[in-house]
């Protein structure tokens, strides 16, 4: 139990550095294509998350597999990074379907919720509430199909 206990921090300390990036990035995307564009807030944010999501699970790759996970022996390395990939486009689609209904469903809807924050504060708590179910699907599913089991 230890040693899943310190593994986990490991997870979560690469988690919050790829979280950082991941956030950075989509705030950014979508304000910029919010105030220069005239984007919607629901479009602009889904693009932003994809950008942000997309560089940091490179990232994260590098950072998880280095520090987090003990690689299978037996694996070829490309066959990792498309197992990893695979594994992180399905988080991609789970987090765009969960902001997605965070901001077209609920922010969009909710004209009180439009009175009382702003749309950069709905995209962002979308992004955090996205970010925690995401998180723990890939700690399971990297764990799962990664990593050596031991014995």
């Amino acid at each position: 139990m230890n040693k899943l206990m310190e593994q986990i921090m490991k997870f979560g300390v690469v988690g919050v550095v790829c979280f950082l990036i991941d956030f950075v990035i989509t705030m950014v995307v979508s304000t910029l294509l919010r105030n220069t564009a005239g984007m919607e807030t629901g479009t602009a944010a889904l693009i932003g998350a994809f950008f942000g999501f997309t560089i940091s699970v490179i990232i994260n790759y590098l950072l998880s597999m280095k520090y987090v996970f003990v690689r299978k022996e037996d694996m070829d390395r490309r066959k990792e990074f498309v197992i990893f990939t695979i594994l992180s486009l399905i988080g991609l689609l789970i987090h765009e379907v969960i902001i997605m209904i965070c901001i077209d469903g609920i922010y969009g809807n909710w004209m009180w919720l439009k009175s009382w924050i702003s749309p950069t504060l709905a995209t962002a708590g979308g992004k955090i509430f996205a970010t925690g179910i995401v998180m723990i699907y890939n700690f399971i599913t990297r764990k799962k199909f990664l990593e050596q089991k031991e014995g």
